[in-house]
């Protein structure tokens, strides 16, 4: 007998009225038009009913049935999960400490796409919940389609922000996922300079002149990379990764564009003018003991297991003010506390040019703002080299002479396309940051932190304050 068709009702017009308004509205906010062509699958669905869109629910056999009507919700929450997290939030986890004691390793984070503005995706086929690599090693997303950045009603970061991001120097890894979050550029020059000088006497980088000072160090990279492409089995294959598909960070925007920053003794200026230091910073200090710290004082300080293990280690820990202050009046245990003021030079942005900078006293460096110059000169090539050739893609060049070539035409100045940031921790010697990696752009910015709905502490058990139940549905700019 053959099925008679529903007759579509004044609710199915109704109801499809609406969907196709709020998907225009949808469309218009993202500028994607090229989405209209989805109307009439819309239409169908609700008016003409031509495609049979619930086919599985005619089958006879009731486990199809059911198992189809399991895939169809799932494909359904998977879909809207992925439209959530592009557009409005996603979930973030702190991975490391280099934030603390503002944020917490454990705290899990409701982080808000809206903020700054969503990001159109740069790499629209990947699966949702997953960054870059499947369980099995696999790529969850493919390159097959590739959009330019663009972003939705923008809206300037704020200077002292905490801010998510995608990795800037992760756009090249290695597969071996024990190493692959080390960066790779500063393995490249790390391993070439320890090969080179192994085979030769380094000279002194005063003695040298800047061309030289570039070759050296681009001696040093080649090596380094070439060292890294023969030894497989100990990195596995070099990768590249999208913009929207590099590892998330999270840090506090300390410089804005147009800025120039600078660290003297451990204090960020800003265009001569200290900046506000966060409350929770945090130093290394050389901590001399008399006995071993109790238990109560290591809690009331919020002092984790890695921080002890430090301690009896090397004798050195990370300290807020506060923290130090209360150790200090602990004189039954603590016989002297000193902040370390260490001073070495290497692995510092640029990697590929001598500054003589440090951790604790850097630059001043002109961060780039869209639509400004900057004179470019082979002394200051090495901190814009990056953001002109690789994250505004210009061919960048210099010739034996010295002469510098943007798309093959002599350059003297440069003009940006793009905002760029300056990104730091709080736990400020414990922190990978753009004192080592550089500018963040603008196309890196994924959202802001807004909220705390959950905060687990590795080193509690489950009955002894595994939940940091004080730091839950906490917002986050009330912590820092």
């Amino acid at each position: 007998m053959k099925k008679l068709e529903k007759k579509t009702t004044w609710k199915d017009w109704a109801k499809m009225l609406v969907i196709v308004a709020l998907y225009i509205w949808f469309l218009a906010w993202v500028d994607a038009w090229w989405g209209l062509i989805v109307v009439p699958f819309i239409f169908d669905a609700y008016i003409t009913k031509k495609i049979p869109w619930t086919w599985w629910k005619e089958l006879e056999n009731p486990v199809t049935r059911t198992i189809m009507s399991w895939v169809d919700a799932i494909v359904f929450a998977l879909v809207a999960v992925y439209f959530v997290n592009i557009y409005f939030f996603q979930n973030y986890t702190i991975p490391s400490s280099s934030l603390e004691k503002s944020l917490l390793v454990g705290d899990y984070l409701f982080v808000s796409k809206m903020s700054y503005g969503p990001r159109v995706p740069q790499t629209p086929l990947s699966l949702p919940l997953v960054q870059h690599t499947l369980p099995n090693g696999m790529k969850s997303y493919s390159e097959l389609i590739q959009w330019d950045y663009k972003r939705v009603s923008p809206k300037p970061v704020a200077l002292n922000d905490i801010v998510v991001f995608n990795y800037p120097s992760g756009d090249t890894v290695v597969a071996n996922p024990l190493i692959q979050a080390q960066d790779f550029y500063g393995m490249c020059y790390g391993y070439g300079r320890q090969i080179v000088q192994q085979n030769n006497i380094l000279p002194d980088m005063d003695s040298l002149s800047i061309l030289q000072q570039r070759q050296l160090y681009g001696i040093f990279y080649s090596v380094g990379r070439q060292y890294i492409e023969e030894n497989r089995t100990e990195f596995g294959e070099i990768l590249s990764r999208p913009v929207d598909r590099r590892e998330n960070y999270v840090k506090r925007c300390v410089g804005l564009p147009g800025q120039t920053l600078q660290i003297k003794d451990r204090i960020i200026y800003l265009d001569g003018v200290a900046n506000k230091e966060p409350d929770n910073v945090q130093y290394n200090y050389h901590i001399r003991l008399k006995e071993k710290l109790p238990e109560t004082l290591t809690r009331e300080l919020g002092l984790s297991d890695d921080d002890l293990r430090d301690l009896h280690q090397t004798g050195e820990m990370p300290l807020t003010a506060a923290a130090r202050d209360r150790l200090l009046q602990c004189t039954d245990c603590v016989e002297s506390i000193e902040i370390d003021t260490t001073s070495s030079t290497a692995e510092l942005y640029p990697l590929n040019g001598y500054t003589g900078w440090t951790r604790d006293n850097y630059g001043p460096i002109w961060i780039p703002k869209r639509g400004e110059s900057v004179q470019l000169t082979l002394e200051n090539l090495p901190v814009y080299e990056r953001p002109i050739a690789v994250y505004e893609g210009n061919k960048l060049r210099i010739d034996d002479n010295g002469t510098i070539y943007i798309n093959d035409t002599v350059a003297t100045s440069y003009t940006f396309r793009m905002d760029y940031y300056w990104m730091m921790g709080d736990n400020r010697h414990n922190s990978a940051d753009s004192r080592y990696w550089g500018f963040v752009p603008e196309d890196h910015i994924v959202g802001k932190p807004i909220m705390i709905w959950l905060s687990t502490d590795k080193d509690r058990g489950w009955f002894s304050g595994h939940i940091r139940w004080n730091r839950l549905f906490r917002w986050v700019d009330q912590i820092n």
